[in-house]
């Protein structure tokens, strides 16, 4: 195990608040709205870590996939998201922090309107890819 403390020379300090950056399009998914911690560009594309927010109803979800990333964690600031992590569905609510390990098959299937969450992984350029369905997924709730 390296413990090595010495910056590497590709890690900067990072400071980003509230005003820096804004809630953008573009990312992974249509249906949520990102916002860049300028994480990744501190850390030369080690890790990557935004906010994600939902930016329209669920509909069809991001269906059955996996990342290829060596950490990945989500913890919720706002409102729920309902996820199947393989055959199993969880409910994370604000407050709750998931570790999905390297792999996980998994779709995030319905969520609130007010749905926030922190998502840090690595490396930062990390993908996804379309997985077969494990089984059935229930229907998100329709937003009132």
């Amino acid at each position: 195990m390296d413990t090595n403390t010495e910056t590497s020379p590709h890690t900067l300090f990072s400071h980003v608040c509230e005003g820096d950056t804004a809630f953008e399009s573009g990312g992974l998914r249509d249906f949520f709205l990102y916002r860049d911690l300028g994480i990744a560009a501190a850390t030369g594309g080690q890790v990557v870590a935004h906010l994600v927010k939902a930016n329209m109803a669920p509909e069809v979800g991001t269906g059955w996939h996996r990342h290829e990333a060596n950490f990945h964690i989500v913890y919720m600031l706002k409102g729920w998201a309902r996820f199947m992590y393989e055959d199993k569905e969880t409910l994370v609510k604000a407050g709750d922090c998931v570790h999905q390990r390297p792999g996980i098959v998994h779709f995030l299937f319905d969520y609130s309107k007010d749905m926030e969450y922190l998502e840090i992984v690595s490396p930062a350029a990390f993908t996804s890819i379309d997985m077969p369905a494990p089984c059935a997924v229930p229907a998100p709730k329709p937003w009132v």
